[in-house]
């Protein structure tokens, strides 16, 4: 009964009342509210099933972890607009036959700078990224590997994250390399946490990791700059890194979802 529990479906009707997706509601589901521990709090997540998950029950898949949940799949939960992965995954699916499931983990409002760095910050008091990380690795992944049909190592698991959720996904990809080997980078906050240079010699990258880094010219005037270091420095160990840098992208929702079919087609090697 706690196991179910645990994995059962929040009440679908506010959700159903907010979908603005074109998806099947069958296949977005809310998972949770499920304890973070050492955080005292808790959080919901929401999964995108791909076309043929309910058709095909010998099919396994690979995931892809999102940070910001309330932007991923819905404008009517966004704070400033929605990334629109279930379409984009709907498109590559039917384009290319590629198909994931998505799991996205909602932010924590006022505690979303905290949990999305793992240094402390002047102003926002003491980091908590690496007990964040530590709910996706520990809770988060064993509870969707053993609910749903996927493929569990690290060459088909990814995480995406933009702005705090890149400087997070940025140190996900060190920290727990053993479990994620893709990783999309999108404006990572780097101005906020120096400390995130010092990741590649502290917590090397494994050879065949692959990472797709983001910067738009019109963000900050040090992203560019930024992000060509740390691809150097990613690179130097070994790992596949592609940096885009798009002339005139802001800092903004509406950037990341044009790039995110750019970035997977990389990640996943869809040609």
């Amino acid at each position: 009964m706690q196991r179910r529990a645990l994995l059962g479906l929040l009440p679908g009707a506010a959700w159903a009342q907010t979908r603005l997706s074109t998806v099947d509601r069958n296949r977005l589901q809310l998972l949770g509210p499920w304890a973070m521990p050492g955080l005292g709090r808790q959080r919901g997540v929401r999964v995108y099933l791909p076309p043929s998950y309910l058709l095909d029950p010998s099919r396994q898949f690979p995931v892809i972890y999102f940070h910001d949940g309330q932007n991923v799949f819905d404008e009517a939960t966004s704070y400033a607009g929605e990334w629109g992965a279930d379409e984009t995954l709907d498109r590559l699916a039917a384009q290319t036959g590629f198909e994931a499931i998505a799991v996205a983990i909602d932010h924590g409002g006022e505690q979303r700078l905290r949990e999305l760095n793992p240094w402390d910050q002047q102003g926002q008091g003491a980091g908590e990224g690496w007990a964040y990380l530590r709910f996706i690795v520990e809770v988060v992944k064993p509870l969707i590997d053993a609910r749903f049909r996927t493929q569990r190592g690290a060459a088909h698991t990814a995480m995406v994250g933009s702005s705090m959720g890149g400087l997070i996904t940025h140190a996900a990809l060190h920290r727990h390399r053993e479990v994620f080997g893709l990783g999309a980078v999108f404006s990572p906050s780097f101005w906020v946490a120096p400390g995130a240079f010092d990741l590649p010699e502290l917590m090397p990258l494994r050879p065949g990791q692959r990472i797709y880094l983001y910067a738009g010219t019109e963000e900050s005037p040090e992203l560019v700059p930024q992000c060509r270091r740390m691809a150097a420095l990613q690179r130097a160990q070994g790992a596949a890194v592609q940096l885009q840098v798009t002339a005139g992208a802001g800092h903004n929702e509406a950037a990341w979802r044009k790039a995110l079919p750019m970035a997977l087609y990389w990640l996943f090697e869809l040609g």
